[in-house]
């Protein structure tokens, strides 16, 4: 992981647009005296243009010199990168380390130095000038000393045993629908580990909305004790952790890689979970948690089979997204739902469905195909977690929300 030094401060505005980027001095600080109009001659923090220009300079610099440096360095830069942050996993510690040499080198040539470089591998760590390493790793002892833990986009990443992990911290708060809020959003979960945790909290706020409560007055005492329990059992957080690696090392080659999707809805909401399974030769298996989803139901109120079926359209959106993002040759999508009138809308041919039905119906076919949908028994649903929501506790005892359901990791035969 590295990090690109005061990316947009190297890259030049364009004279035809320095103009958009004036501002007013006064020189000394002296308010009194006419200000100085000055133009920025590159591109500022703050400005919405700025990342964009400068991710558009840093691809430039990789076509320019794309002949001199290897094919995965090119790519590295244009699927690797968002906007100044680097994250690349590679297999070995040798091409690691070849591969922090001909970044910074190519980087180089547009301007941009690399620093903040941070590797669960110590080796690496040893290659690279300790100017150049994260703050926190430059006076390590590599030999003995622990690894830290670092901010990955915003996930902390416990670098010593290479594993994601949570530590929420909730600042004693009046139970307001407004702290409620501020509290919920600032768990910052984008790949869905804890969605199953946000949803009960997200079906109290919702029930506090339904009854128009004030936004700034302290809420039902009920709705307060299901709160103070909810934040009590926060701590038990700190025993949960995922691995970010999902190939492990033996699995090559890879026979076959493919994306499981499961949906489930109930009366309070409806989820989806995803995972990646890979099929090495000699027939070992893998499965790695790849996305949580979990919505409310709306405050219509709609049927459980209506309620179903969003799961369904969610999750071919998500399966079309992650088809795109996984750098891994992906077999056929198969999708698990235990709604049997799922799966009967979606293999009908003849019947003419209401409007809302028809628009999903036509979603998901022109997506999938009706040979990719299965029927899984509720029990085995790892979704089921996801629509109804569970506690701190029940999250880290269940093992089947991240490790995904039993079956998967047997051959396909059994």
């Amino acid at each position: 992981m590295t990090d690109i030094q005061t990316m947009f401060h190297q890259v030049r505005v364009s004279k035809s647009d320095v103009d958009f980027l004036r501002f007013l001095w006064w020189p000394s600080n002296d308010v009194s005296k006419p200000p100085v109009e000055h133009r920025m001659l590159v591109h500022l923090f703050g400005a919405v243009s700025s990342p964009s220009c400068a991710n558009f300079a840093l691809r430039q610099t990789a076509r320019d010199n794309k002949s001199m440096f290897h094919p995965k360095v090119i790519s590295t830069i244009e699927n690797n990168f968002y906007v100044d942050d680097c994250l690349k996993s590679l297999p070995s510690e040798q091409e690691a380390v070849e591969l922090v040499k001909e970044l910074t080198s190519l980087c180089q040539k547009g301007g941009f130095r690399l620093t903040k470089w941070m590797s669960n591998s110590r080796t690496v760590l040893a290659h690279i000038p300790k100017e150049d390493r994260a703050h926190e790793v430059r006076e390590l002892d590599l030999d003995r000393d622990k690894l830290s833990i670092e901010r990955a986009l915003g996930l902390l990443w416990s670098v010593e045993d290479d594993m994601f992990k949570f530590n929420i911290i909730v600042k004693d708060k009046p139970h307001t629908r407004r702290n409620m809020l501020s509290i919920v959003s600032s768990i910052y979960d984008p790949l869905g580990f804890l969605c199953p945790l946000t949803l009960p909290v997200k079906l109290l706020l919702q029930e506090l909305c339904r009854s128009k409560h004030d936004w700034d007055s302290r809420i039902p005492q009920a709705a307060s004790d299901k709160w103070r329990r909810w934040i009590d059992h926060l701590d038990v957080l700190e025993n949960f952790q995922v691995a970010p690696c999902v190939k492990p090392s033996g699995f090559r080659p890879l026979r076959q890689t493919e994306l499981h999707h499961f949906s489930d809805a109930s009366d309070h909401g409806y989820g989806t979970v995803s995972y990646l399974r890979l099929t090495a030769d000699n027939h070992m298996v893998h499965v790695s948690f790849m996305l949580g989803k979990a919505r409310v139901a709306p405050l219509k109120q709609m049927t459980i089979p209506h309620m179903e079926l969003a799961a369904a359209v969610l999750v071919v959106k998500v399966d079309k997204m992650l088809r795109k993002e996984v750098e891994l040759k992906l077999s056929q999508s198969t999708f698990w739902t235990d709604s049997q009138s799922v799966l009967k809308y979606i293999a009908n041919e003849q019947t003419r469905f209401h409007t809302f039905v028809a628009n999903r119906i036509s979603l998901i076919r022109d997506n999938t195909d009706v040979s990719q949908w299965r029927y899984i028994r509720t029990k085995l649903n790892p979704a089921d977690m996801a629509s109804r929501g569970v506690s701190a506790s029940t999250l880290v005892k269940c093992k089947e929300w991240i490790q995904g359901p039993e079956f998967l990791w047997r051959t396909e035969e059994e």
